[in-house]
């Protein structure tokens, strides 16, 4: 899996406010269908919100990882926000969450789709990486450190 496939620097924002988890979920739909126009937002947001009343999407070490299948979509695309002050995301961990990386995925799960879900979520785990995108001073900076 290549993540520039999945992501696109237009679809990352460093330094986000976000009032709350809701508030968060809210801008991550927003990023999310800046490469699929003909999706809307409020689609994607109840998918996000649904899907965290499944579970919790938190991994912990202050990440959380929101993801909703969607209608039409051919194939995953994905969304980095790194907030300026943690919000709580109900984390199995207590820990509160700074760094979001949202998905949204066809309906129709693929194989390749499924795998992008398990290496991102790897990926997430990696200490030195959330080390390097909480150091990130801009959108390209964040962008750069995730894909390198």
């Amino acid at each position: 899996m290549l993540l520039e496939e999945i992501i696109k620097p237009d679809s990352v924002l460093c330094n986000a406010h976000a009032r709350s988890k809701k508030h968060c979920l809210e801008i991550l739909s927003e990023l999310l269908v800046r490469s699929n126009p003909d999706i809307a937002s409020e689609d994607i947001f109840e998918g996000l919100i649904e899907r965290e009343r499944l579970g919790c999407t938190g991994l912990e070490q202050g990440v959380a990882f929101p993801h909703c299948r969607v209608e039409g979509l051919d194939s995953s695309v994905g969304a980095l926000i790194r907030l300026s002050e943690a919000v709580d995301f109900d984390s199995a961990d207590g820990e509160a969450v700074d760094l979001v990386f949202g998905l949204m995925v066809p309906a129709v799960l693929h194989d390749e789709d499924q795998a992008s879900i398990c290496s991102i979520a790897k990926l997430l785990g990696h200490r030195e990486l959330r080390i390097t995108l909480r150091d990130a001073t801009s959108s390209n900076e964040l962008y750069d450190a995730l894909c390198a």
